[in-house]
């Protein structure tokens, strides 16, 4: 949620929608709501903890995060 008059705020939010929507959604059935939150935790826990990004030097999110985290303390 973006802070009132700052609407650049909820811009990494809506990147990620629109990635879970692109991967998981459009054009996909599921038989069940649990099947479909069972591809959503997958999905999350995989842009999280798997998915590189050129942004944070070939890191994770995760392990981008964990690395900062040390370099600070």
């Amino acid at each position: 949620m973006s802070r009132k008059s700052t609407p650049v705020d909820n811009a990494p939010i809506e990147n990620f929608f629109h990635i879970l929507k692109a991967n998981i959604v459009h054009h996909k059935q599921y038989q069940s709501f649990h099947d479909f939150k069972v591809v959503v935790d997958d999905f999350i826990n995989y842009y999280n903890n798997h998915r590189i990004k050129q942004k944070l030097n070939g890191l994770s999110p995760v392990q981008y995060r964990q690395l900062t985290t040390e370099s600070v303390s």
